[in-house]
């Protein structure tokens, strides 16, 4: 603000915007030129689903951008494509978001086929009458190269896909780029020297195997070069099995004609080259993996069949006989063992209960059995004595013979008797 305020003071004009400035430059073209007839070549043809079409209108020496919006393609009866010659009616319009100007179509007129286009196909013409595109001239692209020649700018993205695919399908070779120009005055010469050079072991040193000739896509002019005649004759006539990879797959090129194979892009052409290794290197993966499964298959059959060899060896050698007769010879030692030992039981059994009985039938156990009556009565008798008696304060009264008296009735008055104590006899006198 202060910048302007200070523009303004010195009498100097205010600066414009770029809006104001586009708007001024968009009125002035749209006033002063006026609508009128445009002859050139249609490029860079793109139709939007909106209906509208852009595309640039060029001859030898300058272009055009061109739109024409979809209400007047509808009204007209000629079919756009790339390389048609047109005559077109139009006016200047200025596109303000990017300050371009453009030239707003409202008629096309066909003026023939365009001059690029035309040479094109006379050249195809004259070229296939003379059998150069004949497939019985074609040589079989080798399905495992060892050595590839890339006939490409060194510097084009052509040549980093070219490469970028070999590396990640893991392809194992040698790639050299032969570096030669691809578009414009004198490409198309050092291409064919570059054909020639790759032709010769001795003078480049290296035996290619096979050759790819290519550069990314572009325009009719952009890939004209891939077109003239010393280039295709070359390609034709090359030794050496080659692939043409040249511009997208809508672009076609003389070259692809002439070469053994077409491939849609320099990528394909790679994916092309890699695909016989890519291919073998699976199948070798596959049988590798097989061979593993039937080695370790085969292995565990001998393995079994080992064992049970080993097994039987052992079953039939004399020492596994005699180990076989010493666990016989064991069982049966334990068997008798243990017969021996059931029949000692038994009869040990057998014995005790002879005892038992005998000792319950012997004499002796008859006489230890008396004996033991004869003491309990002796105890008994023992215990019915005179001196029992005496000893439990009982007294014995006896006569002068030494008898008990039993009964009163059998003591005499004045008569002597003695009266027996357990530890004497007191004479008494009956009164």
């Amino acid at each position: 603000m202060s910048s302007e305020r200070e523009i303004e003071l010195d009498g100097g004009p205010r600066p414009e915007s770029v809006t104001e400035f586009t708007r001024r430059v968009k009125t002035v073209l749209e006033k002063e030129i006026r609508p009128g007839w445009v002859r050139g070549e249609v490029s860079n043809l793109r139709a939007q689903g909106s209906g509208h079409f852009y595309f640039s209108l060029k001859d030898a020496g300058a272009q055009v951008s061109a739109v024409m919006f979809r209400g007047d393609a509808a009204k007209q009866t000629v079919k756009l494509r790339d390389g048609m010659q047109v005559i077109v009616y139009g006016e200047i319009s200025v596109y303000e978001a990017r300050g371009n100007y453009q030239l707003l179509v409202r008629v096309i007129i066909e003026d023939g086929v365009g001059r690029l286009q035309r040479e094109f196909e006379a050249l195809k013409r004259k070229l296939a009458d003379e059998g150069l595109f004949a497939a019985e001239n074609k040589a079989a692209i080798p399905e495992m190269p060892r050595t590839v020649g890339f006939i490409t700018s060194p510097t084009g993205a052509a040549v980093q896909d070219f490469l970028r695919i070999l590396i990640r399908r893991g392809w194992r070779g040698r790639v050299v780029v032969l570096p030669a120009k691809v578009q414009g005055d004198g490409a198309a010469a050092e291409m064919v020297e570059m054909l020639r050079l790759a032709q010769d072991e001795a003078a480049c040193g290296v035996f290619f195997d096979l050759l790819v000739i290519g550069r990314g896509g572009g325009s009719l002019e952009d890939l004209w070069a891939f077109n003239e005649e010393p280039l295709v004759r070359a390609v034709a006539a090359c030794k050496v099995p080659i692939i043409s990879a040249v511009g997208h797959e809508i672009d076609f090129t003389l070259c692809d004609f002439a070469a053994d194979v077409r491939a849609e892009t320099p990528s394909a052409a790679a994916e092309l080259i890699s695909s016989g290794f890519v291919a073998v290197f699976e199948e070798a993966a596959r049988l590798a993996e097989d061979m593993e499964r039937r080695m370790d298959e085969a292995l565990e059959t001998a393995g079994e069949r080992l064992d049970h060899a080993r097994s039987r060896l052992r079953l039939l050698s004399p020492s596994a006989q005699i180990e076989r007769g010493f666990l016989r010879l064991d069982d049966l030692s334990n068997r008798l063992a243990a017969a021996l030992g059931k029949t000692v039981q038994a009869r040990r059994q057998r014995l005790s209960e002879a005892r038992s009985l005998l000792r319950e039938r012997s004499p002796q156990r008859r006489v230890e059995s008396e004996s033991q009556r004869l003491l309990a009565l002796w105890k008994r008798l023992q215990a019915a004595s005179p001196a029992s008696v005496l000893n439990r304060g009982f007294v014995i009264m006896r006569d002068e013979a030494g008898k008990p008296v039993q009964k009163k009735a059998a003591v005499r008055k004045g008569q002597r008797l003695g009266a027996e104590f357990a530890d004497g006899t007191v004479p008494v006198t009956a009164t």
